[in-house]
């Protein structure tokens, strides 16, 4: 690469002295005659010939120490081999994120023979070949029986060139073949096989180690799939929640009206089959902050019909943050948090403020009441999970944000006994991957 653009620039030089012997000649042409015949080696134009050549290896010189200067910055040879083996594990695990599937597998390959430079490679799971990239695909239909004794003692195996196969034209001999399981845990639950001419001790730690890396991105995708369980499970308890405590209380409450007011019965119960058709809905695990706020709305009118006056609410929003993406069920909990434990246990009338403002990047949302408040450190305690108390709704709720948004965003709780309680909870606007 440096000879060739050294090459290109000791061209550029004699050109640039061309170009000054041309020059040379056009300042003879331009001088009068008489000089000309009197003065044939003028010092002024021997001065301009010594100018132009300077220049010209002035340019030879910086563009030689450009191109070495570029070559240095790309670092040694083991720098670069670095760097692409580690670009090629990046693109590859992007692709098997959501675990051995053959969408994912079939792109991953292609990353992964680069990686182990081999002629060709399969990834399997228990059930089948996902993905074949590179020559042997004749061997493609025998895969799944070379690799039954991998997949059921979970071993390496390496297959000679005559065991593995018949010989192949992109080849033109025959292929041996590594073998390595895949692991997630205990449980075999895949294995990568790479081909070629033989199968040497570095072929074999190297399609052992992609086997390795292979089984941690599976890991992962099963940690993510587990994630995505666990929260579908809370949503399920928090609706668990809802149905003993609240249903019980709202029907009782709206068969008070049926003969004192008929008209105050019928309100209430389409509000409750509307409350209820949200809260036990089957699909999505978000919902928009003005979905969740209408759903509050009428769980206050329903508790309002038991309470009456006791009750007082104020509600404080901004219009801005009204579409902004928050969990399912995530605010509901903490205003029936705020009625059951706050307000119910008080005397006399409770008062609770829910406000939604604009804070940046961020939609904040805060649930206040005057009630009776909470020990703090008995707060604390059952927030990490150490004891169990009636107030599993926060718990559910904080843990929750926590999975989606990271520890930076739990709930954020200040009281005391007697002092009422505030909580504060603090969603992104932008949720690129989250869809209501």
């Amino acid at each position: 690469m440096t000879a060739i653009t050294l090459r290109a620039a000791s061209r550029q030089f004699q050109s640039l002295q061309a170009c000054g012997r041309s020059t040379v000649g056009m300042l003879r042409q331009t001088a009068p005659a008489a000089t000309l015949g009197t003065m044939p080696d003028s010092p002024l134009l021997t001065a301009a010939a010594v100018a132009v050549i300077a220049m010209a290896i002035a340019v030879v010189v910086g563009v030689g120490l450009k191109v070495l200067r570029s070559f240095r910055d790309l670092g040694t040879d083991a720098e670069r081999a670095t760097y692409h083996t580690l670009h090629a594990a990046s693109q590859a695990g992007q692709h098997l994120r959501r675990g051995l599937n053959p969408a994912g597998a079939a792109k991953a390959s292609r990353q992964l023979r680069t990686l182990l430079g081999c002629d060709a490679l399969a990834i399997m799971d228990t059930s089948g070949v996902l993905a074949w990239d590179g020559a042997g695909e004749d061997l493609k239909p025998r895969m799944m029986d070379l690799a039954a004794g991998v997949l059921a003692s979970g071993r390496t195996a390496v297959l000679p060139a005559g065991e593995a196969g018949a010989a192949t034209e992109a080849t033109g001999g025959p292929l041996a073949a590594v073998i390595a399981p895949v692991r997630a845990g205990t449980r075999v639950v895949g294995a990568v096989a790479a081909f070629a001419p033989s199968a040497g001790a570095g072929l074999v730690r190297a399609t052992s180690e992609v086997a390795d890396w292979v089984a941690v991105q599976v890991e992962l995708a099963e940690l993510d799939a587990s994630r995505t369980q666990l929260m579908e499970a809370e949503v399920r308890a928090l609706r668990a929640q809802i149905s003993p405590h609240f249903i019980y209380n709202s029907l009782n409450a709206i068969a008070s009206f049926i003969n004192t007011d008929p008209a105050r019965a019928r309100e209430l119960v389409v509000e409750f089959a509307d409350f209820t058709r949200y809260s036990f809905r089957r699909h999505g695990d978000f919902t928009t902050l003005a979905e969740e706020l209408r759903c509050i709305d009428r769980y206050l009118l329903l508790e309002r019909a038991r309470f009456g006056e006791r009750v007082q609410v104020s509600l404080r929003v901004a219009p801005e943050v009204l579409s902004t993406v928050i969990p399912f069920l995530s605010l509901q909990p903490l205003v029936e948090n705020a009625v059951r434990h706050g307000l119910e246990a008080k005397e006399g009338p409770g008062h609770i403020s829910i406000t939604a403002n604009d804070a940046g990047a961020f939609a904040e949302v805060t649930i206040e009441d005057d009630g009776v408040g909470m020990d703090p450190e008995q707060l604390q305690s059952m927030l990490a999970g150490h004891t169990d108390g009636e107030h599993v709704g926060l718990r559910n709720v904080d843990a929750r944000l926590r999975q989606v948004y990271g520890n930076d965003h739990g709930l954020v709780i200040e009281t005391a006994p007697g002092e009422g309680t505030l909580i504060t909870m603090r969603v992104p606007k932008s949720q690129p991957g989250h869809d209501a």
